[in-house]
């Protein structure tokens, strides 16, 4: 475990110093909307200037306070915003957004706090925002699929059986933390319902600027469907979660290049506040890091 670990660390290493990836990772993202946006008759910016502003508040905001109030590590919120912006800029390049949970895992470790508490603050943080995202879809009148519901079903149980057996055989890969209390898990509830909305608020936006509406329920139920896809990891801009997205709006009567060119250009703007935000901070953590003489990542 620590040895699969360490070279998951060692890798993410790599992966901040290199240029490649993120050169590799705008390109890609670039990519679609380049070819999609020409072929629509008009685009308007201004719908996805209003749309973008709920959702870099929700991204880069609500979700970094939904994550102190599950982890209570007695980080400031200054230091959330700022780890949790950093993650988002290394979640890009990586399939799967893994490169965003690793490096939370990493910078809550550097604090102190052990390495299964590291990863049991991030996994509960996931794990809140996918309840918030299916009750969204169940809000939004779309049925989540059996299959879905069978596989959350069987991966609930592999958890909670693999904790016991942790526990019983492996103590010391356990959380030594308590879980969060009642009412910080219904404040990380209520913060991912917001950010559910702001999510709505960037895609309609998006539609919107393509000449296209739909209702906000028809939305949060087309996103929610489509995470399923999410299963399979892939680049931003291009995975198969995108590629579910851009069918559900078709089938909400959205035309092909239309929904191919929101969706698209949702992907595209994740890099503004990514390359703003979390850029420059990952830069000042950096010269930081560098002028203690610490490693970008701690040891595992």
């Amino acid at each position: 475990m620590r040895s699969f670990m360490s070279r998951l660390c060692a890798h993410l290493g790599c992966a901040v110093r290199s240029r490649t990836a993120l050169v590799l990772g705008i390109v890609v993202a670039l990519a679609v909307p380049a070819f999609t946006l020409p072929r629509l008759p008009e685009v308007n910016p201004w719908p996805v200037l209003l749309g973008m502003a709920p959702w870099v508040l929700g991204k880069y905001l609500l979700c970094p306070l939904r994550w102190r109030a599950l982890t209570d590590a007695g980080l400031s919120r200054r230091w959330h915003i700022r780890a949790y912006a950093e993650s988002e800029l290394l979640g890009l390049v990586t399939p799967g957004h893994v490169g965003a949970d690793l490096w939370r895992m990493g910078r809550l470790a550097r604090t102190g706090l052990s390495r299964p508490d590291a990863v049991a603050s991030v996994g509960l943080d996931r794990l809140v925002g996918a309840i918030g995202l299916a009750a969204f879809v169940v809000f939004a009148g779309t049925a989540l699929p059996t299959r879905m519901l069978v596989v959350a079903a069987g991966v609930g149980v592999a958890l909670v059986a693999s904790a016991l057996v942790l526990r019983k055989l492996r103590p010391g890969l356990m959380p030594s933390r308590p879980l969060p209390r009642p009412r910080a898990l219904l404040h990380g509830l209520f913060l991912s319902a917001l950010y559910q909305l702001s999510i709505a608020a960037l895609l309609l936006g998006t539609l919107a600027a393509t000449g296209h509406s739909l209702s906000p329920l028809a939305v949060l139920g087309a996103f929610g469907a489509s995470q399923l896809a999410g299963a399979v990891p892939g680049p931003n801009g291009a995975s198969p979660r995108e590629g579910a997205l851009v069918v559900s709006l078709a089938a909400l009567g959205v035309p092909w290049v239309a929904a191919a060119a929101a969706v698209a250009l949702k992907a595209t703007l994740a890099w503004l506040p990514a390359l703003l935000l979390g850029g420059a901070s990952l830069i000042v953590t950096r010269r930081a890091m560098r002028s203690r003489g610490q490693a970008l990542l701690p040891a595992t």
